[in-house]
This record gives structure tokens, C-alpha cells and sequence, in this order.
């Protein structure tokens, strides 16, 4: 499902969107943003891309990162809670990030952590796209991001 029909879903609830993107640095505010008529459902971005980012403008723990990391589901379902904490949306999706090059042995390039927050419990996963490269990655992620929006939506 495209972010036109995402937005139809949405609207269709009366609910708005927020986004707390780290690796896809606003790629799913602007896949959303894209289509006319987007503002009465998209409500708010955050692009927390460094840690400090995360901490003051979500509200993500700094013992939670130090304790998992920045590429956690940990910190992925501080994001998403924090974007709703932070506006007046009903549900916010976060994205946390490797999108290459580099890596590590334990959190390998193409690893995305992702939550999903609001109308519901907030739902975390872990996604392993590979080493596709970044921009691969980037839109994969992105893609991903907007399909767990679509499953909120219509669950």
C-alpha cells in the first residue's frame, strides 16, 4: 500500500501521523508529504539522527541508549512513544537505523529497528534489508515504515 492510501486510511479515522526518523533522516515525512492534500493528516516530523537529537527532542533515555544503543527496538519504542508525547497525533511511527556503509558484527549494515506507537500497543521489530547500500536501505526502510503505518490503520 502507497502513502496516497495511507493517508485515505488515516483520513477516513480522523487520525494524524507523526514521524521519529533516525537513518531515513525524514524520507517518510516526505513520502507522505508528497501527495496533495497530505496536511490534515500528517501531522509532525522529527529527524533525531544523533543521539542527542533522540534524548532532547523525543524524550529517549540516555540509559537507554547507553544500555542498547541507537539501532535498538529499545530506543525505536522511546522514539515513537516520544513523537506522541510531543504532538497531538494518534499514532507515530519511528525508524532507527545502519544504512551503510559500516556496520558491526552485532548490528550489521541494512539493520532497522522500527515501532510503531499509538491506537494500540506499541509494536517494535527488527528488519535485516542486508547490505544493500545506502540508499537502498534508506528506501527500504522508508517503505517498511509506511507499510507498518497501513497495518495500524487498518487492524
Amino acid at each position: 500500500m502507497g502513502p496516497a492510501a495511507v493517508l485515505d486510511l488515516y483520513r477516513a479515522k480522523g487520525w494524524t501521523i507523526a514521524t521519529a526518523e533516525s537513518c531515513t533522516g525524514g524520507m517518510v515525512g516526505a513520502a507522505l508529504t508528497d501527495i496533495a492534500g497530505s496536511s490534515d493528516v500528517f501531522e509532525r516530523g522529527f529527524v533525531t539522527y544523533s543521539n542527542a537529537a533522540k534524548t532532547e527532542m523525543l524524550g529517549v533515555g540516555a540509559d537507554t541508549l547507553q544500555a542498547h544503543g541507537a539501532v535498538s527496538e529499545e530506543v525505536a519504542r522511546e522514539m515513537a512513544e516520544g513523537a506522541l508525547t510531543h504532538s497531538p497525533a494518534q499514532v507515530a511511527v519511528s525508524i532507527t537505523g545502519i544504512a551503510g556503509p559500516g556496520g558491526s558484527e552485532h548490528k550489521p549494515e541494512g539493520r532497522v529497528c522500527f515501532a510503531i506507537a499509538g491506537q494500540g500497543a506499541t509494536l517494535t521489530e527488527t528488519v535485516d534489508f542486508g547490505a544493500l547500500g545506502r540508499t537502498k536501505v534508506r528506501r527500504a526502510a522508508t517503505d517498511h515504515a509506511i507499510a507498518l503505518l497501513a497495518i495500524r490503520a487498518s487492524a
